[in-house]
């Protein structure tokens, strides 16, 4: 404890301010939609996948379980990874006066929250669209709040068109 505070009586202290935990610039939406529509097309691939016409072929059954578990765990770890995604914009990015120009800001997000946590635990092609939709009206608003509107049909049109 002593050899801290010599330390210290040495070395100038310098105080550092940051509004947010990376640079600015390095935050968008797109991330988050791509993940969204990865759950959106999980769910359509699982809702396509048909159970083996013969229940007694151990092959073809093992074949249809593999592949509904690997679009499960895809969907989950996405619809998370969409979480993490548009927690970092509202935590990060967000500020007090972007929640005055956007009064519904906090309930979108929380909304879309919720729906990324629905798609964890649902096979549901509706959750699935209502989270895309979400992320894409988030997406919106960061955009006019960095002053670039003109970037959303940017973001449309290259996110639209994924899957």
């Amino acid at each position: 404890m002593k050899i801290l505070k010599n330390i210290s009586k040495i070395l100038p202290v310098i105080s550092a301010q940051a509004h947010c935990d990376i640079p600015c610039g390095i935050y968008d939406p797109t991330s988050a939609k791509i993940a969204a529509k990865t759950v959106m097309r999980m769910v359509q691939q699982i809702q396509e996948l048909q159970l083996p016409a013969a229940q007694n072929d151990k092959h073809a059954l093992d074949h249809y379980l593999a592949s509904i578990g690997r679009r499960i765990t895809i969907k989950e770890e996405h619809a998370q990874l969409c979480k993490k995604e548009l927690l970092i914009l509202w935590s990060d990015f967000f500020k007090p006066e972007h929640i005055q120009k956007f009064p519904d800001l906090h309930e979108l997000f929380w909304q879309a929250e919720k729906l990324c946590s629905k798609n964890k635990q649902e096979v549901n092609e509706e959750a699935a669209k209502n989270l895309v939709e979400a992320v894409d009206a988030i997406a919106k608003i960061f955009y006019e709040a960095k002053n670039v509107p003109q970037r959303y049909q940017a973001y449309q049109e290259i996110t639209d068109n994924l899957y």
